[in-house]
This record gives structure tokens, C-alpha cells and sequence, in this order.
């Protein structure tokens, strides 16, 4: 556990990506088997789930370092992280024996879940006591379900791959899907014999960079170099078809069992052997696409009624071929992917599945004008691909690009404000914003990101200063602030007391050349509503 935590702080120490693969690769190195199965694990974004309440975690605090509770809260706000919080008020500790990590998840940690409070506050005294500082704030992490640090699943992946024999792709593949941490895993991930693909296992995906909107696509070389499709807004997924089984596995690697019956009946027609790459899309039988706010009263949804079908059907739209007759494709150039999809594909009718059409054009000029009518598509853009391009791990430069159309923005009141998390404890950093509607302002969106640093230093001693009321955490502020806020999409929503939803919105500038008089009004937003306009 000491090596763990050991490794925990040298990644959090350094920005730097070759000291952090290197640092993972020599604990990978050293590591026994089940041990580097449980730091790939929590290293590749994965938690355990919250094992103690974080109240009582508080007031036990209180209580063993002997000051009064408000005193430890205050220390958390300031602090703005509870393990580091409990790591410094808690006297330390002294560890006896060093366990393995293993030995702390399996032996120390998850026996938490399900005792009664008082032998879980035993418990968790007894790991106080038995932790110095730099163990505990790990350990601590991994209880409240915290644990992060600043590396992503793809530096994990390389560091993995430069120990042993194994190359990244295959080791990204491997970490795909539903996998428990052990020793055997381990094992089997730096295996070199890599003759082991799983019926269900999908591929990592291929992510595309975003086209800065000022400069448009230009820099990137010659429009016949590239192909064009619809950026759909919709859930990336990939439709697998092995073995006589049918899976379907989302972008964040979740199997969506049972919730889309209509692409599962597809995917039944689909050849052994066979891996596609798409969107989930809420689409009528004529193929008119509809908006993502339809999709989300699918989302989640573990089973499907008949209404439901019937009102939101689904289709699959296939944009590429991973996998043919049993065979990885993805080191072959798109076209020659695109022509066996086109042939698979046109073997197989159903309504359910498609595949997405490519856009023609003679120049970028011809694409800006078809991107244009992006929103009467349901479609947030165009993407742009190289035609010579294999299917990278991840978010490779140069591969993919997804060219979207300007969000949609609304000049807004700040009305509320609370403080943030993490460095930004101590500074009001989430904003509610407002807009007229009348001679009433109504919040109809929140934003946490956006302003420099400057700037959020500025609206935070505004907050202090001009402070009308508080109702716990939120302030209610004087309404002086128009900032300009920038959203992908927006629906009307009986949830909101504004009726309208928004979708990723951010701050886009702060407007110090309006006042408040001069922000939008609540009918300015609903103008924006697609199909009402």
C-alpha cells in the first residue's frame, strides 16, 4: 500500500505525460499481479463505490482530532477535499505492517459495505490509527469513492504496454468491457499470445479533435483528401455480432442490455464475426432524424414499453467496420473499411440499422454550405475523415475531426453563486444565471466554466461584496453581472421553472459593456427551440 500511495503522489506531482508513464511503468514492473490488477483498475478511472457516509466520516474526524464539528467544516471548505481534509486534521497514525494493496480493497475496504454504524465507525478509527498521512489520504480516497489523478486510461495503457511484450492496442483492447481486478487478469493482460478477442469485447474507440470554428477547415490540407459525414447527436456505440450473440457497448463502455430492442433484432441479422461503429439515433421510418432530447426519454431506461417504442424508435447508423468475418480492420485505410461496410450492409434489411451517408462536395466551400443546415438535420455539425486513415485508440491528431456549428448564445444575469470544488474550495465558482422574463428575472441555467482565472477571483469578491441573501452553500447575489453564455441545444423541460433545458452550457465572455437591463429575455431562449423558430 505504501508503493501505491507512493506512486498516487508521484503523479499528482508532476504534468508532465513521459514521468507519468514512466512512473506507472516501474510500479507495473515490481508490482505483484493482483496489485497491478487493482492500480489498473483505480488508475484507469474506476471506483469503488462509496463505502462510509461522508457525514459520519466528518463527525468522526471531529471527534478523534477533539474540535468542535463547525471547525472541521470550515477546514473542509477551505481545504475543498474531504480525504485531504481527513488525512490532515486526524492525528497520524503508524503502519506496523505494510499490506498489499490487494489485501487493503478486498480485506479492509470492501468488507466496509454493510455493517452497522457502529462497527463501521470501529473500523474506520482503526484505519486512522494505523495510517500515517500520505497512505491515509489515498486510502481515504478510494473509501469516499474520490479516487482520481492526472492520468487517463490511455497513459495507462502505454506504461502497461511498455513492461512488458505486449503492444498498446492490444492492451487497450484487453481493458475494454466488463473485467474484475485480479491476479488471473493481470496475468492475461500482458500475455503476449493475443489469440484471446472475447465474444462481447468491443474495441476502443477512434475520437476526433474539434475544428477551431474561427479558422474552419482549411489548415488541414486538401477537401478531397477527406470525407464527410453528419455529426450526429445521438450515443456512440458499437453493434458486435460474435458466436451466434448479439452485444451492444457504449462509448463510456457500458453494455446496454435490453434497452434497444430494434437495433438487438438488427444486430441478429448481422454475420458471426462482425463489429460495427455508430450512432444510436431516435429516427422515424422515413429516416428524419429527431432531436437528442427524444433520445434521453430512452436513455436509462432498463426495459421498453410498447408506447415508448412506438413514440422514440431507434436506429443504428453504422459509420465503420472494426471487424469482418473475424478479422480486425482497423489498420486498413477507411475507403477499403467503407466498401466492405457498403457490402455488408446491403445485404442486410432492416430498418434499424443504416449506414450513415457520406456528404458530397467538390471543396470546403461546398462543405461550409452543408454544414449550414446542420441544425435542420438534428445534426450538431459535420466530421471530417481522412480517407486514408486507420481507426486509432483514442483521440489521435490527424485522423478524424468533427467540424460543428457555432453554439447557440444568450446574453444571461448571474443570480446565484456557490463555491466550487477541489482548488476552487474556497472561491465562488458555479454560477445560476437568469433571464427576463417580464420585469422578473427566472434562472434558467447553471455554468462552471468559462472565465480565467482573473476573472473568477473578480466574480468571487463580487459575491462577497454584494451578497442579498444565503440559503445554505447559495448565495443569492445583487443582479449587476451579464456574461455570455454559449449552449449545444436546449428542449422545454416541466422540470425547470424556466421551461427550457439547456444542454452543455458554459460561459462563453463576461459582457462588461451591458447591464442587466440589457440581457435576453426568457422569449429570446424559446425562439431558439428547434422546430418553433
Amino acid at each position: 500500500m505504501i508503493r501505491f500511495a507512493a506512486l498516487y503522489d508521484s503523479l499528482d506531482a508532476t504534468t508532465k505525460t513521459n514521468e507519468k508513464i514512466a512512473a506507472m511503468a516501474d510500479y507495473f514492473a515490481t508490482a505483484s499481479p493482483a496489485d497491478a490488477a487493482w492500480a489498473t483498475y483505480f488508475l484507469s478511472g474506476n471506483k469503488l463505490r462509496r463505502l462510509v457516509p461522508t457525514k459520519l466520516l466528518r463527525v468522526w474526524a471531529a471527534e478523534e482530532a477533539g474540535i468542535e464539528s463547525w471547525l472541521f467544516d470550515e477546514s473542509y471548505h477551505a481545504v475543498g477535499d474531504l480525504a485531504e481534509t481527513l488525512s490532515l486534521i486526524v492525528p497520524p497514525g503508524r503502519m506496523v505492517d505494510d499490506l498489499s494493496l490487494t489485501h487493503w480493497v478486498e480485506q479492509r475496504l470492501m468488507t466496509l459495505k454493510g455493517l452497522d454504524e457502529e462497527a463501521l465507525r470501529t473500523q474506520v478509527l482503526t484505519i486512522w490509527r494505523q495510517t500515517p498521512v500520505e497512505v491515509r489520504f489515498v486510502i481515504m480516497k478510494l473509501i469516499t469513492g474520490a479516487f482520481r489523478v492526472g492520468v487517463s486510461k490511455r497513459l495507462v495503457t502505454r506504461a502497461i504496454a511498455e513492461q512488458s511484450n505486449v503492444t498498446a492496442d492490444v492492451v487497450s483492447h484487453r481493458l475494454m468491457g466488463d473485467w474484475t481486478p485480479s491476479a488471473e487478469f493481470f496475468q492475461h493482460l500482458v500475455d503476449p499470445d493475443t489469440q484471446d478477442t472475447q465474444a462481447s469485447q468491443p474495441y476502443p474507440f477512434c475520437l476526433a479533435h474539434a475544428i477551431d470554428i474561427q479558422l474552419g477547415p482549411e489548415t488541414l490540407g486538401s477537401a478531397a483528401e477527406y470525407v464527410a459525414e453528419w455529426k450526429w447527436d445521438g450515443i456512440r456505440g458499437q453493434v458486435i455480432r460474435r458466436q451466434g450473440q448479439s452485444f451492444i457497448w457504449s462509448r463510456g463502455e457500458e453494455l446496454m442490455e435490453n434497452r434497444w430492442p430494434e437495433i438487438e433484432s438488427a444486430a441478429a441479422c448481422l454475420p458471426d464475426g462482425t463489429v460495427l461503429d455508430g450512432e444510436i439515433l431516435a429516427s422515424l421510418p422515413d429516416g428524419q432524424v429527431l432531436p437528442f432530447a427524444m433520445l434521453q426519454r430512452r436513455i436509462g431506461r432498463k426495459t421498453v414499453g410498447k408506447k415508448l417504442l412506438s413514440e422514440v424508435p431507434v436506429v443504428f447508423h453504422a459509420f465503420d467496420l472494426l471487424e469482418h468475418q473475424g478479422q480486425d480492420l482497423r489498420t486498413t485505410p477507411l475507403t477499403q473499411r467503407r466498401r466492405q461496410l457498403e457490402q455488408l450492409l446491403s445485404a442486410v434489411d432492416h430498418p434499424h440499422l443504416k449506414i450513415t451517408d457520406l456528404l458530397k462536395a467538390n471543396d470546403w466551400a461546398d462543405w461550409a454550405s452543408i454544414r449550414g443546415h446542420s441544425r435542420q438535420n438534428n445534426a450538431e455539425g459535420l466530421m471530417l475523415k481522412r480517407k486514408d486513415s486507420v481507426y486509432d485508440v483514442g483521440r489521435v491528431r490527424g485522423t478524424w475531426w468533427k467540424w460543428k456549428v457555432a453554439p447557440y448564445t444568450i446574453d444571461a444575469v448571474l443570480i446565484y453563486a456557490r463555491k466550487g470544488h477541489g482548488r476552487r474550495a474556497s472561491l465562488f465558482t458555479d454560477y445560476t444565471f437568469a433571464l427576463w422574463d417580464g420585469e422578473a428575472l427566472v434562472p434558467f441555467a447553471k455554468a462552471y466554466s468559462g472565465l480565467t482565472d482573473k476573472e473568477i477571483r473578480q466574480v468571487d469578491q463580487f459575491v462577497r461584496s454584494h451578497t442579498q441573501d444565503t440559503f445554505g452553500p447559495v448565495r443569492s447575489v445583487q443582479p449587476q453581472l451579464v456574461m455570455e453564455l454559449a449552449f449545444e441545444g436546449l428542449q422545454r423541460s416541466k422540470r425547470h421553472k424556466s421551461g427550457i433545458a439547456t444542454r452543455f452550457p458554459r460561459i462563453l465572455r463576461w459582457r462588461h459593456d451591458k447591464q442587466p437591463q440589457d440581457a435576453n429575455h426568457l422569449d429570446d431562449l424559446l425562439q431558439l427551440l428547434p422546430n418553433e423558430t
